[in-house]
């Protein structure tokens, strides 16, 4: 425990400043209460062996399992960055990625639209135009839907490059994959790439069973929208680049497993979103209303069918300090967005800001017993503590939903600065700790609530 070693080494108890104010600290660790919340059931596709599966300890895996909604590809191609990686190979890995697509519950084309293609990291931009083009040459005019990309393991600016011209260039999904794993072919790695596929193509990997027959309490009620927001700034030093905010939202309802997003740059290192709600104006059309919170809400009501009547915003990465001016700023944002769809359009907003970055950590009590802890030696997936270490009037909470690999698992700190819609602390954690095993990339629960998590 290096924790109670520098606790020892540093001798509070001696410090004379401490002394001074009558202050004891003890050596000892706070003993807090924790409760741990189960693990949700997880629906599967009714044409795999397995329909419905319990996450053990914050994990479960793909075997004798099919997705619930499998994507579709019909025209894809591969690019191979890789010079170490001969075509033999890349066609031979190409092949067993499609056939595990295929084994998840996939629509998969065995062959691509075209020879695999190898090509220059410094030719990027090319390559990835040359394939395009001659692909839509030879689909005569229908679209490529998927691109592999075998990347060098270290591969420098060249895996942002490709995203960045297929997402903003030419409108292409991409997936890439390391040389490393291309050598080294395992079961596990192709399971997992082919969830990131299947999601990236618009299906869907598993929805929560409470979900699909109406269990969860305030989102299965009424159609419930749930955002996730968060804002990356540029490291220290960059004294230009702008702070690129990102907003994200459910897409379906009462599942809430599929998510659409956008991003947005904005002033350098400003916290506050700017473009959740924007008005400008139009020489054509006068007075023009939009930002990502109105353009969301839209996507939501076209994909359902309804109008969320209920929206939860999880904002990631606001520090203390500036809590109610972001909640002033933005749940001010979200209310101009619904009102701007419909004069009286006001559904109630529960606002909770989810952080990773605090120095509290947690440790199970009897460090004999392994039934209470994961393999690790971390406490278990779904621990909560309330009480004692939160807040004493505000309603926040800690939560460990991951099962931890090293070191010591850091718990997320949810905090509900505002709450129109009454939820009790029992309720919000557990939905909190539901969301976690929704995460869309990996069969484990995660350690903040996936929309937080893709933003």
């Amino acid at each position: 425990m290096d924790i109670l070693q520098t606790v020892h080494q540093n001798g509070y108890d001696q410090d004379p400043y401490a002394k001074e104010f009558g202050i004891n600290i003890s050596e000892k660790l706070t003993s807090v209460e924790a409760r741990v919340l189960p693990a949700p059931w997880l629906k599967y596709h009714d044409a795999g062996k397995e329909k419905e599966c319990l996450p053990q300890v914050g994990q479960w895996n793909m075997v004798n399992k099919k997705v619930i909604n499998g994507g579709k590809v019909s025209h894809w191609a591969c690019i191979n960055f890789s010079r170490s990686v001969q075509e033999t190979t890349a066609r031979g890995f190409c092949q067993e990625l499609a056939q595990m697509c295929q084994i998840s519950g996939m629509e998969f084309n065995s062959e691509p639209v075209l020879p695999i293609y190898s090509a220059r990291p410094d030719q990027v931009a090319k390559a990835l135009k040359h394939v395009y083009n001659v692909a839509l040459h030879k689909l005569k005019g229908k679209e490529l839907e998927l691109l592999l990309a075998i990347l060098p393991d270290n591969n420098g600016a060249l895996y942002g490059d490709i995203k960045r011209i297929c997402e903003t260039d030419l409108g292409l999904i991409s997936q890439c994959c390391l040389t490393k794993h291309v050598f080294k072919i395992s079961k596990q790695y192709l399971a997992n790439v082919s969830l990131k596929i299947n999601v990236k193509m618009g299906g869907r990997n598993t929805v929560l069973v409470d979900a699909l027959s109406w269990r969860i309490p305030l989102v299965s009620d009424i159609p419930t929208i749930i955002f996730g927001a968060d804002v990356t700034h540029p490291e220290t030093g960059e004294d230009s680049s702008p702070s690129i905010a990102a907003v994200v939202a459910s897409q379906d309802w009462p599942e809430v497993t599929k998510y659409a997003g956008l991003v947005c740059a904005q002033a350098h290192r400003q916290e506050l979103i700017q473009d959740l709600y924007k008005t400008w104006h139009d020489p054509q059309r006068g007075t023009v209303t939009g930002g990502m919170v109105r353009e969301l809400l839209i996507s939501f009501r076209k994909a359902t069918g309804q109008k969320p009547q209920r929206i939860i915003f999880y904002r990631d990465g606001v520090s203390e300090g500036q809590f109610y001016q972001v909640l002033l700023y933005e749940l001010d944002a979200i209310r101009k967005a619904c009102a701007s769809l419909e004069p009286n359009y006001q559904p109630p907003v529960t606002f909770v800001v989810v952080q990773k970055r605090h120095h509290t950590r947690l440790f199970a009590n009897n460090h004999k017993d392994r039934s209470s802890m994961d393999k690790s030696g971390n406490i278990l997936p779904g621990t909560v503590v309330d009480s004692k270490i939160c807040h004493p009037t505000e309603f926040d909470f800690y939560l460990c939903s991951h099962a931890g690999i090293q070191g010591t698992s850091r718990p997320a700190h949810y905090h509900v600065l505002w709450d129109e819609n009454n939820f009790s602390a029992d309720e919000m954690q557990t939905l909190t700790n539901n969301l976690c095993y929704t995460y869309a990339r990996c069969t484990r629960s995660v350690s903040v609530v996936p929309p937080a998590y893709y933003a």
